[in-house]
This record gives structure tokens, C-alpha cells and sequence, in this order.
């Protein structure tokens, strides 16, 4: 192949090299590992033995939490389009690609990948002997590269897989809008019955072939650069055309850990919803170098005050600390935990206020108030100079809330420029904002704040605006925390732009905040997180764009495609299409990196100095952890992060002093007692 594709494969293999070597230490590896070579060659005895040392203390069985309301829906890892499943199911099924602890691309079940025309046509290479095997870890059948096709036939199948999950591959693989619409015109009888074997319509429509067995190939609609990073997400996954005729499409559709097949790490010997999950070892995965767990116990658990008791009682190995827990154990420095607090690495989600603009009332009708009030520029950017969250922030990092801070769309660390610069940097100097301080917020501005502010006032009361303007923010109620949360954010509302301009409403559902609350149109903003698919800017620009039906923020949370236009509205419409051209604009620059997130840059830029959406939060938090947080999978998009492999492990559990941050537990230690 040519040099662009050799180049990538060196890297793909260098990378696999990095990833195949983390795992000496933490839970058992399928394959021994000689140390003592390693050890012996650098000739340092010390350490030999604090390498034993560490070896002996790693878990074989590991003991960790999530809190109940992150429960799965579904066991069809190609249905979902959420990190409340993925989190489970990136253990259970394999993809084209995954990730190191450094966020690099890395192989997976592709052991090769490149493009020879500058990202148009994409090739894997599959490797052998992957097998699928049923939840007790007998084999069932051999994974090979037309498993991907069917794979991409389910998702592409209207009335098979109820139009998830379909974005990326409609927008970016050949045939693959056209295949949808042609099986949306299809009964569902017929729609069941089709497949993609050889000489069938999808085969026929879609940009997808296997070549000499284990070559699989891509046909994209245009020259797509970033195309290999789908391999990592969920939409490119495959499943066996075996599993499907032994289960029926709606079997698929409802399976269980007790019928599905896997080809992950692990398998799920055990399922209680809402209550407890394990996972055993797959005696037959594909990576016989990498370590793995024994078994893997989640607990299901009403909030992290409750695991934290667990972790107190010797009954988790991690625990993510309240506000409360890291005030109790700093004040206390004789608290057993005081020395053991660990900030974990940055969440790979930028969180934003997106508004809806389209409000109903809990009774049905049309809330004009606030939709009138929000398509007003001057009264979101009020919101953007004026809302200090700082207060708010001390909710997820009491320690060092200021690394809370978001000012972006697009999360860090998700691309780079040739020079090595990070793409959020782009936007932070087309914003022209000053330098983070650690202080406070950079895009606070009184003066701004207050001007915008009396300009809103002014234009929204000679349409007819009354004063407060009542803001819905909606939680679920058995959530004391989200409770918690929302009593804060409300108080930052109330301080920092008075109660008399605008009051926010805490209100509650009960299971389902799509069902309940997304969908009707009840609520004024919602709090989102987007962790990327893919490795482009155009993953979170592209969620918040005028007229696109598959733009998810716009057609599910701002509902901006169903606003009419109005002398009220128009300067909103016409600023959401221009965000939206300069987005399609950037999105036609393949051939130059650079350029392309340049232009990226700009329309983010141009999105918030309008205040379309107003970012507001990183996850940044501290634990008690016996697993080392930084030999975890950390890359910047896909829905591999949760993968629980190559995991370093210290049954006495990590320390401050361990992680660099022993300093900054003990200056907030000191600042508490003044």
C-alpha cells in the first residue's frame, strides 16, 4: 500500500506495543509476564522488589459502584447512543479499534488501517482467530469482517434497529442514507428478512465490502480524514449473522446477558437490574497479552454517600467523593482517608447549558414568555458575562473548583493542530478571552453583563415580557444530590443576575427525563454532557445545527428546527443559519487539517459570542481508589473509556503523595481551619 497507509500502520502497531506492555500489575493476565528480564537489564534492584511488591497487592477481583439511575436500557451495543450502556458494553463486545491510557488509537479487532486517497476509500485488515462466545465463555462462532457488515446492515435497517444510532453512517458511507429510506419503505416483514450477505441489497447499496476475507473495506461519500476514528465508536460494530437467526429480530432487539454473544474482555454472568452486575473473564478473548480481572462485581447504589459507607466497609475498591465526604476527610487529619484522596483525570465530556426554544407549559400550552425572552440575544448574553458558577463548582471539586471551568463546545484534548496545538485553543483565541487564572470564571464581565442585561429588559417588556422570567430546570426525585446540585445553581442564578430578572424553577420527574421532561418540551435548558463518537470538531458542531433532522441537540433538547419566525425570532433563525453554513463550510476542507479546524474555530466562536449554547462545566472530582486512574483507557471520543483492561491495581490503595497532589489536599486542609 502507499506510504499514508504505512505510516498509520506504524503507528497503530507502536501503539499496540504501548498498550500491551501497561498490564504487568494490575488483576491476572492470560499470558505470564517474564519481568525479571526487564528488571535484571537495568540492573536495579530496587526496582525488582518494589515492582514484586506492587505485583503482590494488585486485585484479582475487583469491587466497583455506579449510581442506580446510570442503568443500562439495552443489551444491543448497536442500538445505543448512550454512555449509561456503553459504560457496560464496551467490556463486553470488541470493535474495529480501541484506546491506550494515553487516548491513542490502538488495534482492536483491526490489526491494520489507512487510506490511499486522502480518506475517501478507508481499509482494515480484520484480524484471525477472534471468536464469539456465549455468557458461560464457549465458543459459538469465528468473528470475521462480514460480521461488520452485518453489523452495519442492523444499524442501517429502519425497522431493525428503530433509527439508532444512524447519524455517522448515513452522513459519511456511501449508499448508506439511500439503504435507510429503502428499507423504511418496507414492510416490517420484509425489512426483518434482509441481510447482507452476498448478492443482497445492501451489498449492492452500501459502501461496505469484504476483500479476501479478512479486508474490510469503506466507501465514504466524500474525503473523510477522520473517518478511522468511528472505528472506536459503537455505530461500526459487528455482530454475527449466527446470533441473529438464533435469536430472530426481536430477540436481538430484547436480548440478555444470558443469550447474547460476546467477543470482549468480558462476559456477564450475572445481571440484576438495579442491583448487581459481574463480569467474568473471557477465557477465549482475542488479547492474550493484556491483564484482566478474574471477575468484576458492580454495585448498583442510590448516590456516592452510600459508596461511600461500601468503601469504608472493605466492600469497593473506588468511590467517587461528595462535597461533603472531601470536607469530612480534609478537616480531619487524622482520618484514616486523609492521605488517600485522588483528583481523577479529566472527564472526556464538555458540558453546556443548551436552551430550548421551543418551551411548552407542564399543561401543554406554549410558554411565550420564556420562548420570547430566550430568542433575544441580549438576554442570553446576560446570562453568558453575568452567571458566575464557581459556587457551582465546588459541587464537583471542592478542592479545586476552578478546573471545573468550561468555555468551549468541543471538549480538550479531542484534536490537534500540526504544530501540537490543542483545537479548544483555536476557539479561546477567536473568543479573544483572557488567560485561565484558577481564580475565577475568564468570560465573567459585570459591566457587560449589567448592559446586556437593561438592553434585554428593555426590548422583551415592549413585547410583552413580564419580569422574572420563570426558568424550569428539571431533576429527578429520588436524587438528593441532583437536589443538592440544583439548590446551588439556583442560588448562582439568583446572586449573580437577581431574582427579579430571572427565577429558576427546580421541578422533578420520576424515571425518565427524555420521556418526562425532553420530549413534551417542559424544560427552559438542559445541563449536557457530549463526550465525542469521533476524532473531528465536526461531532459536536454538527449536534446543534439548523434544519438537520439527525443534529441531536438541535432535535431533541433546543428544538430550534420548530421555532416559527417572527419579528421575535428572526435575528435567532437567521444567526443559527449562519452558525450553520460557516459549520458546512468548515466540514469541506479535507485537505488541509489546519484549515479545517481553523474554520471549526471560527463557527464555535461565532456560536458563542452569540450565546446559541453557553458552556458551563468539565467533570473534574476526587476518589478514594485502589485502582490507579491513570492506567485506565482516557481518549477523547469513542465508548471504549470504560473498558476495564489493563487496569493497575494496589489492594492498600493509591495515596496523594502517589498521584502529585498531596500538596494541594494539604493547603486546602490549612485553608479550612482559618
Amino acid at each position: 500500500m502507499k506510504k499514508s497507509f504505512s505510516k498509520l500502520l506504524a503507528l497503530a502497531l507502536t501503539a499496540s506495543l504501548v498498550l500491551s506492555g501497561c498490564g504487568g500489575t494490575s488483576g491476572s493476565s492470560d499470558k505470564e509476564e517474564d519481568t525479571s528480564g526487564k528488571t535484571e537489564a537495568s540492573g536495579n534492584e530496587e526496582a525488582q522488589a518494589e515492582e514484586k511488591e506492587e505485583s503482590a497487592e494488585a486485585i484479582t477481583d475487583l469491587v466497583i459502584s455506579k449510581v442506580a439511575s446510570s442503568e443500562l436500557a439495552t443489551f444491543n451495543l448497536l442500538n445505543s447512543e448512550t454512555s449509561a450502556d456503553t459504560q457496560y458494553l464496551t467490556n463486553l463486545w470488541d470493535g474495529l479499534l480501541e484506546a491506550n491510557s494515553y487516548g491513542e488509537l490502538v488495534p482492536a479487532l483491526a490489526e491494520e488501517w489507512g487510506t490511499e486517497d486522502g480518506g475517501l476509500t478507508w481499509t482494515f485488515k480484520i484480524r484471525d482467530g477472534v471468536k464469539w462466545v456465549d455468557v458461560n465463555g464457549e465458543e459459538k462462532a469465528d468473528c470475521t469482517a462480514q460480521d461488520f457488515l452485518t453489523g452495519l446492515e442492523w444499524i442501517l435497517n429502519f425497522h431493525k434497529n428503530d433509527s439508532a444510532n444512524t447519524s455517522m453512517p448515513m452522513e459519511m458511507i456511501e449508499g448508506a442514507a439511500e439503504y435507510y429510506e429503502y428499507t423504511k419503505g418496507l414492510s416490517q416483514e420484509e425489512a426483518y428478512a434482509l441481510n447482507a450477505g452476498e448478492g443482497s441489497k445492501f451489498a449492492e447499496m452500501v459502501g461496505i465490502e469484504v476483500v479476501d476475507g479478512n479486508t474490510l473495506v469503506y466507501h465514504c461519500t466524500e474525503a473523510k480524514p477522520y473517518f478511522y476514528t468511528v472505528g472506536a465508536y459503537t455505530c461500526l460494530y459487528p455482530i454475527s449473522q449466527g446470533l441473529i437467526d438464533e435469536l430472530g429480530v426481536d430477540g436481538i432487539k430484547s436480548m440478555n446477558n444470558e443469550n447474547m454473544w460476546y467477543n470482549g474482555c468480558y462476559t456477564m454472568t450475572s445481571y440484576i437490574q438495579g442491583n448487581e452486575k459481574v463480569f467474568t473473564k473471557n477465557p477465549h478473548y482475542w488479547d492474550t497479552e493484556c491483564s484482566r480481572f478474574e471477575t468484576v462485581t458492580i454495585k448498583m447504589v442510590e448516590s456516592n454517600d452510600v459508596a461511600y459507607q461500601l468503601y469504608q466497609s472493605g466492600e469497593l475498591d473506588e468511590v467517587t467523593l461528595t462535597e461533603s465526604n472531601v470536607k469530612t476527610i480534609s478537616g480531619d487529619e487524622s482520618n484514616p482517608y486523609h492521605d488517600q484522596m485522588i483528583e481523577w483525570p479529566l472527564d472526556f465530556r464538555s458540558y453546556q447549558f443548551h436552551f430550548n426554544y421551543d418551551k411548552r407549559n407542564e399543561d401543554g400550552s406554549v410558554d411565550t414568555n420564556w420562548n420570547t425572552a430566550i430568542a433575544n440575544e441580549a438576554f442570553r448574553l446576560s446570562w453568558y458575562y453575568g452567571l458566575d458558577l464557581s459556587e457551582y463548582y465546588k459541587r464537583f471539586n471542592t478542592i479545586n473548583p476552578m478546573s471545573c471551568e468550561n468555555n468551549y463546545f468541543t471538549m480538550k484534548g479531542l484534536v490537534y493542530t500540526s504544530d501540537g496545538t490543542d483545537y479548544t485553543e483555536l476557539v479561546h483565541q477567536e473568543l479573544g478571552l483572557p488567560e485561565l487564572n484558577g481564580e475565577k470564571q475568564v468570560r465573567l464581565d459585570a459591566e457587560k453583563a449589567e448592559q446586556y442585561k437593561q438592553q434585554a429588559i428593555e426590548e422583551l417588556t415592549a413585547l410583552g415580557v413580564t419580569f422574572p422570567v420563570e426558568v424550569d430546570h428539571y431533576i429527578m426525585a429520588s436524587s438528593q444530590t441532583a437536589l443538592d446540585s440544583a439548590n446551588v445553581l439556583a442560588q448562582c442564578f439568583k446572586d449573580s443576575l437577581g431574582e427579579d430578572y430571572v427565577k429558576m424553577n427546580i421541578k422533578t420527574y420520576i424515571k425518565s427525563g427524555t420521556q418526562e421532561v425532553y420530549v413534551p418540551h417542559l424544560h427552559s435548558f438542559a445541563l449536557n454532557g457530549w463526550g465525542a463518537d469521533y476524532g473531528d470538531p465536526q461531532n459536536y458542531l454538527g449536534q446543534e445545527l439548523y434544519n438537520y433532522p439527525n443534529a441531536l441537540y438541535s432535535s431533541q433538547y433546543s428544538y430550534i428546527n420548530e421555532v416559527e419566525e417572527t419579528p421575535a425570532t428572526k435575528a435567532l433563525l437567521d444567526t443559527y443559519k449562519e452558525y450553520t453554513k460557516m459549520v458546512e463550510e468548515a466540514d469541506k476542507i479535507t485537505d488541509d487539517l489546519d484549515a479545517r479546524y481553523a474554520a471549526y474555530a471560527k463557527a464555535e466562536a461565532y456560536m458563542i459570542d452569540h450565546a446559541l449554547v453557553i458552556p458551563y462545566n468539565y467533570q473534574v472530582g476526587w476518589s478514594l481508589t485502589k485502582v490507579d486512574n491513570d492506567s485506565k483507557i482516557m481518549a477523547m471520543f469513542g465508548s471504549v473509556n470504560d473498558k476495564m483492561k489493563n487496569w493497575n491495581t494496589k489492594a492498600s490503595g493509591y495515596t496523594s503523595e502517589d498521584k502529585g497532589v498531596a500538596d494541594v489536599v494539604k493547603a486546602y486542609t490549612e485553608s479550612l481551619g482559618k
